[in-house]
């Protein structure tokens, strides 16, 4: 049960979260940030969402380590090859100014070095595999992030 919640990359917004939280209790407060971070928190779900709903329309599979059935390329994909994965990234920033935890802040980078070793390259991987010289033209052309 642990093992398959650990597969999620969703389910490590939680121990970043917290541990963004706790050093942004510890530290003393910036001016309150809260109606910035629920639209932050915004965006992130809905560029999530957005690319959730690309993927599904591709009738490809949203869940990690999942083989895809079809390169996505257009929407959300065309910014970024990670739209759900820099989703999370920016809905746990929104999370840290709603709750007046700026400085937990600084965990963003580990968090995003964290979900590209333990899931992205693999998939980037699966991904090459799966489609060769069109996800290497797509590499090329479109970074991992922004």
């Amino acid at each position: 049960m642990l093992a398959r919640l650990a597969a999620l990359p969703q389910a490590w917004l939680v121990p970043f979260g917290l541990a963004g939280l706790m050093l942004g209790w510890l530290l003393p407060d910036l001016p309150r940030l809260r109606p910035l971070g629920w639209l932050i928190v915004a965006g992130g779900l809905a560029l999530m969402g957005w690319a959730a709903l690309v993927m599904q329309r591709a009738r490809t599979t949203v869940w990690p380590g999942q083989r895809p059935a079809r390169l996505v390329t257009w929407g959300p994909f065309a910014l970024s090859r990670n739209p759900i994965y820099l989703g999370d990234l920016i809905l746990l920033a929104g999370v840290f100014l709603v709750a007046n935890a700026p400085a937990g802040l600084v965990v963003l980078p580990g968090f995003a070095l964290f979900l590209t070793r333990r899931f992205i390259l693999s998939e980037e991987a699966m991904v090459q595999d799966a489609f060769g010289a069109e996800f290497s033209a797509y590499r090329r052309k479109t970074r991992r992030w922004l």
